[in-house]
């Protein structure tokens, strides 16, 4: 399991790194709200595949199982009495599986990694006299030296079969039984949209793991141990002959086959089933791992932030005064955000440098022209690197007449005059302050007599003459 040590500042508990499990709320979520948790799964699982009303209410719990070669009463009646007789033989073999059992049965497992160069491991049985010793010593519950000598890792290979064929219902448990039935039929898709033969590995193992996450919690212990175990064995076959297929072979019926079945009963789907054990053997690394987005709805579910859970969102859920430290884990947030904003304009900015480069480079054409008129345009948008390059577009200056300072006048408009303009064009800067004394001693338009609006005409002309003639250069006789 992939795990991140995080420094904890108590100094209680700074002797000890904390290990912070990428699990952890999927695991928190699971144990405190397994209806939230379940419904959450299931609904990608139907994603995955396709499972009608009946499967699928299999699945949740709500109807028992129909499996095959269970149509028969008789059948179902003399199982579950093979079920009760088994339970009186021991504690561990033949029982319900619990932690305990799991604990048990992991000596052997132990062993056996200790021990995977044996030609024929799991298809070659052992003694059957060691191999009843070693079944009652793990029954009594008692721990059990196998690095003595008096046992062979056949013997121990062969028991640990006969504990998971003893159990009441597959590893996997009936309940999954027509899900992993659907999973062997994901393949992929050709470009016109029809299925191929080729597997959809990345949805089928998308789809173990969500299966697995909602298995009892000791089968899925034991599942861990028992494929890890198979997948170390698989990568010594040179040594044992035993490859992920011959493996799949030995265990789908201990795994995944419904109980008391014949290969008859399972004729339509054996190879089916075959094919997914060795499908799980091969890809065990990775099964037991929850999606990404089932991580990160559990941890949405429990912080409802989209900021990296740290060691800071896990005081806030331990400490006792969490309700109070409510304001300073928003002001975490809003500082988390703050630095997303920044951090995406300077890429912006950063861009647009890297484009204003590119354009200047360009060599000299319309299209080059055009952009630049572009970058001219949206100046607000240039970063100061690119300012630099780039002179500012010319602005026209706003022209003042004599008549639209009569306008403003009439409407109230107070009249604003610009220091560029006046040192610009200093006559014409003159005259409109002529005209606004004017104005000012006229009074009000509707209380001008006709001789004074006359007036004012004739000192437009003249004030338009003269503005002409200052503008027109010296020697504009000639033309």
């Amino acid at each position: 399991a992939i795990c991140s040590f995080v420094i904890c500042n108590d100094s209680s508990l700074r002797s000890q790194p904390i290990i912070f499990n990428p699990d952890f709320f999927v695991e928190k979520l699971r144990h405190e709200k397994p209806e939230v948790f379940t419904e959450l799964v299931v609904s990608n699982i139907t994603r995955l595949i396709d499972l009608p009303g009946t499967e699928l209410a299999q699945l949740m719990g709500e109807e028992d199982p129909k499996l095959p070669g269970t149509n028969n009463t008789a059948s179902g009646f003399f199982r579950s009495l093979m079920t009760l007789k088994r339970k009186e033989k021991g504690v561990v073999f033949g029982s319900p599986l619990t932690e305990e059992g799991i604990a048990q049965v992991s000596q052997l497992i132990e062993y056996l990694h200790k021990n995977l160069r044996a030609e024929g491991l799991f298809r070659v049985p052992g003694n059957s006299i060691r191999q009843q010793i070693l079944k009652d010593a793990l029954n009594s519950g008692t721990d059990i030296d196998l690095d003595s000598g008096d046992f062979h890792s056949n013997d121990v290979a062969t028991l640990l079969k006969m504990f998971l064929g003893e159990l009441p219902e597959p590893l996997l448990t009936h309940k999954h039984f027509h899900a992993h039935l659907k999973i062997a039929d994901l393949t992929l898709f050709d470009e016109k949209g029809n299925k191929t033969s080729t597997p959809d590995k990345e949805r089928q193992i998308e789809a173990l793991q969500l299966l697995f996450l909602i298995l009892p919690a000791p089968n899925r212990s034991l599942l861990k141990l028992l494929l890890d175990l198979l997948y170390q064995t698989a990568k010594k076959q040179d040594k044992n002959k035993m490859s992920a297929h011959n493996l799949a072979l030995m265990f789908a019926p201990h795994i995944l086959w419904p109980r008391n079945v014949t290969a008859n009963d399972l004729q339509e789907n054996i190879t089916k089933l075959n094919n997914g054990v060795t499908f799980m053997i091969k890809h065990s690394q990775k099964l037991f791992k929850a999606p990404a987005y089932i991580r990160e709805c559990a941890r949405l579910h429990y912080l409802g932030s989209r900021a990296h859970a740290s060691k800071d969102d896990l005081d806030l859920l331990t400490s006792p005064g969490s309700k109070e430290l409510q304001p300073l884990k928003s002001q975490k947030r809003s500082r988390l955000d703050s630095c997303h904003q920044e951090e995406t304009q300077q890429r912006t900015e950063e861009a647009l440098k890297e484009l204003f480069r590119h354009v200047h480079s360009m060599p000299d054409s319309a299209k080059k022209k055009k952009l630049l008129r572009q970058f001219s345009k949206h100046s607000a948008a240039l970063t100061p690197g690119s300012e630099v390059l780039m002179s500012p577009a010319p602005q026209r200056t706003r022209s003042r007449s004599f008549s639209g300072l009569i306008k403003r006048k009439v409407l109230g408009t107070p009249v604003i005059l610009e220091r560029r303009s006046r040192d610009a064009t200093p006559e014409p800067e003159r005259v409109s302050k002529e005209n606004i004394h004017l104005l000012q001693k006229c009074g009000s338009p509707a209380h001008m007599s006709q001789a004074k609006l006359k007036s004012l005409e004739g000192r437009k002309e003249e004030s338009c003459r003269r503005m002409r003639g200052h503008l027109l250069p010296k020697d504009s006789s000639s033309l």
